[in-house]
């Protein structure tokens, strides 16, 4: 099911990355290239911090009637799932999408500036260019990873209400509580 996922979610990036970088300058370009390592980043640090956060202020703060409470207690019930998406999925497209972004606007930048494919510059500007892809990405990780075992619970939470929103406004269900407990009563029926 991952893999099916993660094919039409590559997919999807792989295409609208595609419309947006052709016929763009290379500056737009870089700037789409930084905006997908920006989404990989933010995604790695959102499934390290439900991997990190507790279940129990959230299910205070669905006590109080909080919005996204309830949410985030699923998020930290389902963490392995959700941070398997999160990092493996969301996260390694976005690197294998900017790797390939990379390439395109570099071509671009060597086109615009006269250099042929295969020189000697070309090369100098591929390497440094995706060296600081690379590290923007790995050291964008690095500080989410930090922040995600930090601020857990206020991570979580604040994607509890995203998901809150989701639901109530767009009638988009994430997590569908109902059907688990269903299943769940049968097992123990069946028991």
């Amino acid at each position: 099911m991952i893999a099916v996922i993660t094919l039409v979610l590559a997919a999807l990036f792989a295409v609208v990355s595609t419309m947006i970088l052709s016929g763009v300058s290379w500056g737009i370009g870089m700037l789409v290239v930084f905006v997908i390592v920006l989404i990989g980043v933010l995604f790695d640090t959102i499934g390290v911090a439900a991997t990190a956060a507790s279940e129990k202020p959230f299910h205070a703060m669905a006590a109080e009637r909080l919005h996204g409470a309830k949410q985030a207690v699923h998020i930290t019930r389902n963490a392995d799932r959700f941070a398997n998406f999160c990092n493996d999925v969301i996260g390694d497209i976005t690197g294998v999408i900017s790797g390939t972004a990379s390439t395109y606007v570099v071509a671009r930048l060597s086109l615009q500036l006269g250099y042929d494919e295969g020189s000697t510059m070309q090369f100098i500007i591929n390497v440094l260019f995706i060296s600081v892809v690379a590290a923007l990405t790995v050291g964008g990780k690095s500080v989410g990873k930090t922040l995600a075992i930090q601020y857990s619970t206020q991570i979580i939470y604040q994607v509890g209400r995203l998901f809150y929103f989701l639901e109530v406004k767009l009638k988009i269900t994430i997590f569908n509580g109902k059907k688990r407990r269903k299943n769940e009563n049968k097992k123990n029926k069946r028991k």
